[in-house]
């Protein structure tokens, strides 16, 4: 008897609804099975310390959802969605009135820098420029030739270069904070390969595109997607837990929206000798200590261009920060953590009631660390804005152990789902031609373990639903997103 489901997809976070959506414009019969409660995997919104302060359970700032392909086809501003931007994307608080500030514009910025506003604009410029190029050649599969191969080559060749070799190129301590502050969203030494790359990406899409804010919550990113997917005939069920994939229902294609790890787990048996070992190798990164603040009033910072910032790097100079990055990759717990902040409040007044404010924080610590870091990253915020906690009024505190129970993907608190080395960012989840393919006929990864990796932009799950759509359904010409096939 042939299933009464074409696609089951497990997981509901923006790549495993990527996948549905994309599935479902294919005309398809789909069912998401998710565990938690809510859809939106670590995309969410929720009331975290009090009634009426609303809080993103992990992603915050969309600078990769505005760079994304896959976002520009389902286009959210069509969908209700409206993503906002802070006058100054992201600031880097120095000392007193001192900080590094990246504005919507490379003009805007490079203007603030003073004596190394020149070697900035000759870094950043090319890219700029060549934004779109460089965006979708990142958000690929890392496996087909970029449709500008000289420009792309150019960028990679910068790109593979640690985060200390890029700020070598500056002299003062604004532009070479903000290089720290980007490179260490990739959770590793500052010296490591590649978090250069990341801090490149970063800065370019802030100068282009910029670091929006969703209004009233990150949810709303998730919400039309599922949307998208009911409208289609899609179904979604919630409380499901998914422990093995013997106990889904039968369908001719299954997509996962989970770590290799679990992977194993689920598929048992059905993966070959080789598969699970390939699986029980793949790395995972440090984990986060996330904070979620009320506050009664904005963050009062020293420094004017941080209170208008949507992102504050807080750590200091760019060897302070690089000392924090590298002790948490020894294993241990800064003790002058570097704090990645967010005041989403600050552009958008419906995530606090009337003249209050919320602050959103994460610290990075050793993997499956249980230690409450948000008196460290307190005190690191005292530096730049002292007096800053007499506005507190409530808040709420996730260890990296905690990060990890409740979103699995994030194994040890680890948001990246993978260690983000030079290894498994071309090689993730394990060097294959096709990244999305378990070696299981019809079982597909489509999580954030697969490339082109963390953040939320779909591409791993539209990636891995276009892998299914050939190999199992024939189906060779991406659909219109989230226009049904009639």
């Amino acid at each position: 008897m042939a299933p009464d489901l074409d696609a089951v997809v497990v997981g509901s976070g923006p790549n495993g609804l990527a996948a549905a959506v994309v599935l479902c414009s294919a005309g398809l019969k789909v069912r998401i099975y998710e565990m938690a409660p809510t859809i939106g995997g670590g995309c969410r919104t929720q009331e975290l310390t009090l009634p009426g302060y609303r809080h993103d359970v992990c992603a915050a700032a969309h600078p990769l959802a505005m760079g994304s392909s896959f976002f520009r086809r389902f286009d959210l501003y069509s969908r209700g969605v409206q993503l906002v931007q802070p006058e100054i994307a992201f600031a880097h608080p120095l000392g007193g009135e001192r900080a590094g500030a990246v504005f919507g514009s490379l003009d805007a910025t490079a203007a603030e820098l003073g004596d190394d506003a020149r070697s900035w604009r000759r870094l950043m410029s090319p890219l700029v420029e060549q934004q779109q190029a460089i965006t979708d050649a990142v958000l690929s599969s890392m496996r087909t030739v970029p449709h500008q191969p000289a420009a792309i080559a150019r960028f990679g060749l910068l790109a593979v270069r640690s985060g200390a070799a890029i700020a070598s190129r500056f002299s003062g301590d604004e532009a070479r904070g903000l290089v720290a502050g980007a490179s260490a969203h990739g959770m590793r030494p500052l010296e490591g390969s590649l978090t250069g790359g990341i801090a490149l990406v970063l800065v370019m899409l802030a100068q282009s595109v910029g670091w929006p804010v969703v209004r009233g919550g990150s949810a709303a990113i998730t919400n039309a997607m599922a949307r998208a997917v009911l409208e289609m005939g899609g179904e979604i069920e919630t409380n499901e837990m998914v422990t093995s994939l013997s106990a889904l229902p039968p369908a001719r294609a299954l997509l996962l929206d989970v770590t290799p790890r679990a992977l194993v787990h689920l598929a048992g048996d059905l993966l070959t000798r080789r598969a699970r070992r390939r699986a029980q190798r793949f790395a995972y990164g440090a984990g986060v200590c996330k904070v979620d603040w009320a506050l009664a009033g904005p963050v009062p910072w020293s420094a004017p261009s941080c209170r208008k910032a949507g992102t504050v790097h807080v750590g200091g100079t760019f060897e302070e920060v690089a000392a924090a990055e590298a002790e948490v990759a020894a294993g241990r717990h800064a003790e002058r953590p570097f704090v990645l902040a967010l005041q989403p409040s600050v552009i958008d007044a419906s995530r606090a009631p009337d003249g209050r404010h919320t602050l959103w924080a994460y610290c990075h610590v050793p993997s499956g660390s249980t230690l409450d870091a948000s008196e460290a990253m307190e005190r690191q915020i005292d530096r730049f804005a002292p007096s800053w906690r007499d506005l507190i009024l409530a808040k709420s505190v996730r260890s990296a152990a905690e990060v990890g129970w409740h979103n699995p993907n994030y194994v040890g608190g680890d948001i990246g789902a993978g260690r983000q080395d030079l290894r498994q960012t071309f090689a993730r989840p394990a060097a294959l031609a096709n990244p999305y393919r378990t070696g299981v006929p019809g079982l597909y990864l489509c999580s954030s373990s697969t490339p082109p990796g963390p953040g939320v932009h779909g591409r791993c799950g539209e990636l891995a639903a276009l892998s299914a759509l050939r190999d199992v359904f024939g189906i060779r010409r991406a659909p219109e997103i989230g226009v049904p096939k009639t």
